[in-house]
């Protein structure tokens, strides 16, 4: 069952919470030979580069996108008749 409530002891409902995962967690990161973690560390590195790669090309989208945006408002006759508040 559950530990009751304590507003006195605010972080036991994630102590309480991360307490199912503490054993597994041992089993995620068994022990590795020294080459094993230099060949992670090499995949990650690819994935980084990756990763980073399509941030540069989702920030260019957004600039080109924003660009256009800007070229048609530009484009816009500025020249509108406003409407006169004394008319309907």
């Amino acid at each position: 069952m559950a530990d009751p409530f304590n507003p006195n002891d605010a972080f036991n409902f994630f102590r309480n919470l991360w307490k199912p995962l503490e054993a597994p967690m041992q089993a995620m990161f068994p022990p590795v030979s020294e080459e094993e973690l230099d060949r992670k560390i090499q995949e990650l590195k690819v994935v980084e580069s990756w990763l980073v790669a399509n941030v540069n090309m989702l920030q260019m989208t957004i600039k080109t996108l924003e660009l256009q945006k800007a070229a048609f408002a530009a484009m816009k006759p500025a020249d509108k008749p406003k409407a006169d508040p004394g008319r309907p």
